[in-house]
């Protein structure tokens, strides 16, 4: 049968813990439980009595709360020890980590002079003022980049009716599988097994920009011969294009001259180039991007296999899915409000 009334068991350790809590890190909440009885009709001797606190001090909690709201329950400034390093080490740790290098506390502490401050709290000053990240590599640019998009524009501007417009670029695919940052159990460390002995194979591929079909090539090494083969590819997928504009960067197998023979035989296939040193332009990078993200973590035994896992990937996604992925409505490639005009017709 139930009980009628259910009691905490009395306990005078855990009546110290508690007090100790109430009157130390949650010293907050017993002044929010001061308000909330007081808010219920209970006395200021009432709540003093219910906390072992003298009623003066509930009186003195009320006020405050009547004055200023929740925010007078808070603890105030007090006096104590200064503060190890003001807001001016602050700004010479800025200035130092602003300076390229593989900053560490350390190095930090030797070129601040050694602060009278353990190394712990140095650190925790680094903490305040930086976060411990990766730099990001960043392609240098070409000089002349204005200029490029200028004239590119105006070639895309004057493709007849009907011409298809593709990005393209080449990566790389290996056995050795990339590695990513991902949710591990505590304790435990994940562990990616890596081949004897690493392979690759190049990829080519394609987005239109317009659909966002895709179309790509798996090929042993990324030669003229291997791009002259997926070219063909991308002729035969649009038999009926006036013409097939491919905008691409500036690598050699792009210009070499067996690709200059070809494109001079196959009138119909445009080759349209971006600015130099300007991997950031391109919608495939970010379907590479994609891509790899999907077989990070994930070693396979055989060449055979990451390959399989490439195809798997894309026949997995959509027209949709790939449009979205490049987002090729961001890039500088296009002029401007002519994308627009892409997506309606399509």
């Amino acid at each position: 049968m139930r009980p009628a009334h259910v009691f905490a068991k009395p306990s005078s350790d855990g009546e110290l813990q508690i007090v100790a809590l109430l009157q130390g890190p949650w010293r907050f909440a017993l002044r929010l439980m001061m308000i909330w009885l007081s808010l219920r009709g209970l006395t200021a001797s009432e709540i003093a009595a219910l906390f072992e606190y003298d009623p003066r001090t509930v009186r003195r909690w009320i006020d405050r709360y009547n004055r200023e709201g929740v925010a007078g329950l808070e603890d105030r400034p007090r006096s104590g020890a200064p503060r190890l390093g003001g807001a001016g080490l602050g700004r010479r740790i800025r200035m130092l980590l602003r300076e390229p290098g593989a900053w560490t506390v350390k190095q930090l502490r030797r070129r601040l002079g050694y602060p009278a401050m353990s190394l712990a709290t140095l650190a925790r000053r680094v903490r305040e003022q930086a976060s411990w990240r990766r730099p990001r590599l960043v392609a240098k640019g070409d000089p002349n980049e204005a200029a490029v998009l200028a004239a590119l524009h105006q070639e895309i501007a004057a493709l007849p009716e009907g011409a298809v417009i593709l990005a393209e670029d080449e990566s790389h695919v290996n056995l050795l599988p990339w590695l990513r940052s991902t949710w591990i159990v505590k304790g435990e460390r994940q562990e990616v097994m890596t081949p004897g002995k690493n392979q690759k194979r190049s990829i080519f591929g394609a987005v239109e920009l317009a659909t966002g079909r895709w179309l790509y090539s798996i090929a042993e090494r990324a030669t003229s011969a291997a791009f002259i083969k997926f070219l063909e590819l991308i002729l035969d997928a649009y038999p009926k294009a006036p013409v097939i504009a491919i905008v691409l960067d500036n690598v050699g197998t792009h210009s070499s001259r067996a690709v200059e023979r070809w494109l001079a035989a196959h009138a119909r296939v445009r080759l349209l180039y971006g600015a130099r040193y300007s991997p950031h332009h391109n919608p495939v990078e970010r379907v590479w991007g994609a891509m790899k993200r999907h077989l990070a973590n994930s070693p396979t035994l055989t060449m055979l296999g990451r390959i399989q896992e490439v195809h798997a990937f894309f026949r997995s996604r959509t027209r949709a899915q790939m449009l979205a992925t490049a987002s090729p409505f961001n890039t500088p490639w296009l002029p401007q409000g002519y994308g627009q005009k892409l997506w309606e017709a399509a």
